[in-house]
């Protein structure tokens, strides 16, 4: 297995080249956007040329964030780069096909990521499973690197690593993560209007959406395991957009009783999008994406999965299930 780089290794490529272009994750998520945000501005603050691209393009809830317009869809030809990033991206293919196609060879690849799964893509590759989001590690990038931290790089940030920590709820959250929480309110971070911006604003559609899966809400696994199912023809009908099913999860992950969530998503092409919680470590879901040639972390993982809907969810809750039979469950979680 390749060795991580240090940071400062990093951050001396950085300082010797001149032309970067920045990736993350196809159906970009906080983490993705407000990383590969706060990387683009960096490298412009030290002068540099730089790109950033995805997949998907930016997600219209991230658009209140500073310079996001940055973010761009990739060319339809090659350019040439001396240094890729790509953050908060595990496997080389989730940076996207068409991404990248149109990057040319020569340049040197660069891996800044914090989940389980990563398989180590890149020259300079450094991975921490422990950081609850990409955005943290960026950030000790930034300050013990001595780069620029500026407000809009800290707005970036606070957006990357609330939306991965569940507004700090969730149990990777570290002591560290609040200090960098508090680090970047002293750097400008505006708490009550990018929370607001978070978490307050929403199209009326996702409500819609919401009440369309919860009429296919179902119980299994004496009642432990909860999922909904979105299909292609549900989604067209209210007009919902990628984007508009990210938290959805959490809504069931929630309930009492329930300690694995499952959301089933039909795409185009005969593929199944999947995302798995987990409120217990015992309950591996990174184990059961895995099973599918998916990843992430145990607590939280996805795949994409050929198939028709109906029979995707079977196979993917008997996974569960049979996991769930083997587990040693923690008492106080299972019960809650």
């Amino acid at each position: 297995m390749k060795a991580n780089s240090t940071l400062e290794e990093i951050a001396s490529v950085i300082r010797g080249h001149s032309h970067f272009l920045v990736l993350s994750h196809i159906r970009p998520d906080g983490d993705a956007i407000g990383c590969a945000l706060a990387m683009t501005l960096c490298l412009r603050d030290l002068g540099k040329q730089v790109s950033v691209w995805n997949e998907d393009g930016l997600p219209q809830r991230f658009e209140f964030l500073p310079d996001s317009s940055l973010i761009t869809l990739p060319p339809d030809s090659p350019r040439q780069f001396e240094v890729v990033i790509v953050i908060d991206t595990a496997v080389r293919n989730r940076a996207g096909a068409r991404c990248l196609a149109n990057v040319a060879p020569g340049a040197i690849w660069i891996n800044i990521d914090h989940h389980v799964s990563n398989d180590r893509l890149g020259d300079l590759v450094y991975i921490d499973p422990t950081a609850p989001a990409a955005g943290q590690i960026l950030f000790e990038l930034f300050s013990r690197c001595s780069l620029p931290l500026s407000t809009s790089i800290a707005c970036s940030l606070y957006a990357a690593i609330s939306t991965d920590t569940g507004s700090f709820r969730y149990p990777n959250t570290t002591a560290r993560t609040y200090e960098i929480a508090a680090e970047l309110v002293k750097l400008g971070v505006d708490i009550g209007d990018i929370n607001q911006a978070l978490y307050e604003t929403s199209p009326r559609r996702r409500l819609e959406l919401l009440s369309a899966l919860l009429n296919v809400l179902r119980f299994t696994n004496a009642d432990r395991v909860a999922s909904f199912a979105l299909s292609l023809e549900t989604a067209r009908k209210i007009g919902a957009i990628p984007d508009d099913t990210e938290g959805m999860i959490d809504t069931i992950r929630s309930i009492e009783g329930v300690v694995v969530a499952a959301f089933f998503e039909e795409l185009d092409g005969g593929l199944v999008r999947i995302s798995l919680r987990s409120k217990d470590p015992a309950y591996d879901v990174c184990a059961v994406c895995a099973e599918f040639g998916g990843g992430g972390h145990t607590l939280a993982s996805g795949a994409r999965i050929e198939g028709d809907l109906e029979t995707v969810q079977t196979r993917v809750l008997a996974a569960i299930d049979k996991r769930m039979q083997s587990a040693s469950p923690n008492p106080a979680l299972s019960n809650s």
